[in-house]
Parts: structure tokens; C-alpha cells; sequence
């Protein structure tokens, strides 16, 4: 099982509690959740995040709705739990497959005592499996490298680890793996704007692992690729389309392109429960859209008129506008191959290998 140190999720005697992510590196800090509400708000102000991670939490948090709630557990008293809760995060689909198969499990129950117990069961499977599929997905990653080579250097974006995941983690899992098979691994984190991810979580967890891991802004890895010998760049995805396009953390598109550029190869790490075979492309993927004041300032704060007080860290002048999306697509085209936890294929592989 993973380390507390790594450990974003548990449920503790029927209470969900979340490693406060937005305030690692500088306090570990944990929040105890006991409504769907809290947990839905956790979802959105990016407490826990990381598509696996959201999908397991979602479900905790629609066990506590189920646990609050009164009288007969109706179709329609069932499905607006998941519903709300679908809405917390809109891209990942992880979250989408975790409640589809939550529904199925209690069609037929009218008790809320009873779903509440099967869904914190559900939950805490998701938990046990996520964790042993990361570890199959690390481990077949280490195909896509030459191991007679003793050093690898390779960037990453965002936070693939185990703070967004049960453990262990995907794209930063496939480096855990190679360092444990011996392998000298020098990591470029993206700080990843404009949560800074990369620069707080990835650098985070290569520090407690004793990884040696440099920060590189987004927009230093074209640099970094004409300059350096990069054997590869590993990222994770929330969604795939059946055709290979993948939905990451925005700036993943930018970098996929400067790989393709410079001949460096792009691999996207994904569970099962990335793929989603109904969208036949990443044009049919909902980008979420966050708060403008993400972009224009590192910390605000709100009164209780809707004024935003001052704070040292603003990013730019007072009434700038900006865009945050907080996703991109990156084409199939771009894509050297899948890394999963039961298998290494290509985008035009997808189907095929999913069939099986």
C-alpha cells in the first residue's frame, strides 16, 4: 500500500478524508468530509484531483450522500446523487465509468443504509484496484525503454503520481518503476500552469522518492529537447477517444508537439478506465473551463460583497481578462504509444486491444 506521505484518499469510520492537496509542499494537511456537498466542493476547488483519484473519491462522496439521506431510496432519489456528483468534474472519465457502475450495483435497493454499505465497499475496491493496476502499468512500461541504458531522462506534466491515484501512480508510476529496476532516472517537471502541479505535487513526490527532478516552466521544454538528450515524455490523460486523442492537464498539446518536433517520443499513461469508446475523436471531449483569477493571480480572496482584496502574487494588472481551460486535447498523431495496466499499444491499437 502506498505511504501516508502519499496517501490523497481513506475512509476512516464512515468519514471521507482528503490530503488537502492545494496546500502541499509547504503544510501536509487532511480534511475530514462527512456530506456528498463537502465532497462535491473538495472535487471542484481541486483538494484531490487526478482523474482515478476524483473517481474514487466521487464514490465515497455519493456513500455519504446515501448515508445522510431519509426514507425510501427512490430510482429518482438515487440518480440525483449521481448526477450531482457527475458534475463536479466534467473531462475525466474515470468518474463517469466509477458512477455508471455505482448505479448498477443498488438498481434494485430501496434502503439508503444498504447502498451506503455498498458503495463504501465499491469505493474502497476501486482503491485496491486502481493501486494494482498502476503497479501493471509501471511495470509494462519499462518494454518501452532500452534497460541496457543506465540513465533515462524524461519530462512529465502535471501530476501523474500517487497523490492522483490510490498509489503508486501512472506516468510518474512507470519512473518508480524504472528506479526500482535499478535505473538512474533524471525527471523535468513542467510546473504545469496555472495550478502549478508540476511545480508542487511531481517535484514534491520525487523529493520524498530521492528522484532527482528539476522544475522547467511550460514553456522551457522545446529548449530543454534541442539542448539535452530527452529519452522520452510520459504524461497522463483523463479521456481517449476511440481514435487515440487525449484529453490531459492544458500543455500537454504543447508539448507533444515539441517532441514531435525533435523526435522525442510521447507516451500517454492510462488505466482501463481512460478510454471512453463512445467519442470518436477529442472533438466530442468537454473541456472544463476554471476561474479566470486561476491565471491572473497566484492568490485572491473574495469578500463578502464579490470584491477581490489585493494580495501579494498577482500575475497581472486589475480588470485582465483570461482564459483557463483547464484541459487540451493532443491528437493521436503525436502519440508513440499507450502505456496501460494491460499493455503497451498504439493509438491505432485502441479497439483491438480494449476488445480483448
Amino acid at each position: 500500500m502506498p505511504s501516508e506521505s502519499f496517501s490523497p484518499i481513506s475512509w476512516k469510520s464512515g468519514t471521507l478524508v482528503l490530503l488537502d492537496q492545494r496546500k502541499l509542499p509547504q503544510t501536509k494537511s487532511y480534511l475530514q468530509l462527512s456530506t456528498m456537498e463537502e465532497t462535491i466542493s473538495a472535487i471542484r476547488e481541486m483538494v484531490v484531483r487526478g482523474a482515478p483519484a476524483i473517481a474514487i473519491t466521487g464514490i465515497f462522496g455519493i456513500a455519504l450522500g446515501a448515508k445522510n439521506s431519509n426514507g425510501e431510496a427512490t430510482p429518482e432519489g438515487k440518480e440525483h446523487l449521481i448526477v450531482m456528483m457527475q458534475e463536479s468534474r466534467p473531462t475525466a472519465v474515470n468518474l463517469t465509468y466509477a458512477l455508471r457502475a455505482a448505479r448498477e450495483l443498488v438498481k434494485d435497493i430501496s434502503s439508503w443504509i444498504e447502498i451506503a454499505s455498498i458503495w463504501e465497499k465499491f469505493g474502497n475496491k476501486l482503491m485496491s484496484d486502481d493501486l494494482a493496476g498502476n503497479l501493471a502499468l509501471g511495470a509494462n512500461g519499462l518494454s518501452q525503454f532500452n534497460l541496457n541504458q543506465d540513465t533515462f531522462h524524461i519530462i512529465t506534466h502535471c501530476n501523474t503520481g500517487a497523490l492522483a491515484t490510490a498509489g503508486h501512480g501512472t506516468a510518474l508510476g512507470v519512473i518508480r518503476s524504472l528506479r526500482d529496476a535499478g535505473k538512474k532516472v533524471i525527471v523535468y517537471a513542467d510546473e504545469t500552469r496555472p495550478f502549478l502541479q508540476g511545480s508542487r505535487l511531481t517535484a514534491f513526490e520525487m523529493l520524498e522518492e530521492e528522484i532527482e527532478c528539476y522544475i522547467i516552466t511550460d514553456g522551457m521544454s522545446g529548449w530543454l529537447m534541442n539542448s539535452r538528450k530527452i529519452d522520452a515524455v510520459l504524461v497522463g490523460c483523463d479521456r481517449v477517444a476511440k481514435n487515440g486523442d487525449t484529453a490531459n492537464k492544458i500543455g500537454t498539446y504543447n508539448l507533444a508537439i515539441a517532441a514531435a518536433a525533435h523526435s522525442v517520443p510521447f507516451y500517454v499513461c492510462a488505466t482501463k478506465d481512460s478510454f471512453d469508446l463512445k467519442l470518436e475523436s477529442g472533438k466530442s471531449i468537454p473541456i472544463e473551463m476554471r476561474r479566470e483569477e486561476e491565471v491572473t493571480r497566484f492568490d485572491f480572496i473574495k469578500d463578502d460583497l464579490g470584491g477581490i482584496f489585493l494580495k501579494p502574487g498577482m500575475t497581472s494588472p486589475i480588470g485582465a481578462r483570461a482564459l483557463n481551460p483547464s484541459f487540451d486535447i493532443t491528437p493521436e498523431k503525436y502519440i508513440r504509444s499507450f502505456i496501460t495496466d494491460f499493455g503497451c499499444f498504439t493509438p491505432s491499437e485502441i479497439v483491438s486491444r480494449l476488445k480483448e
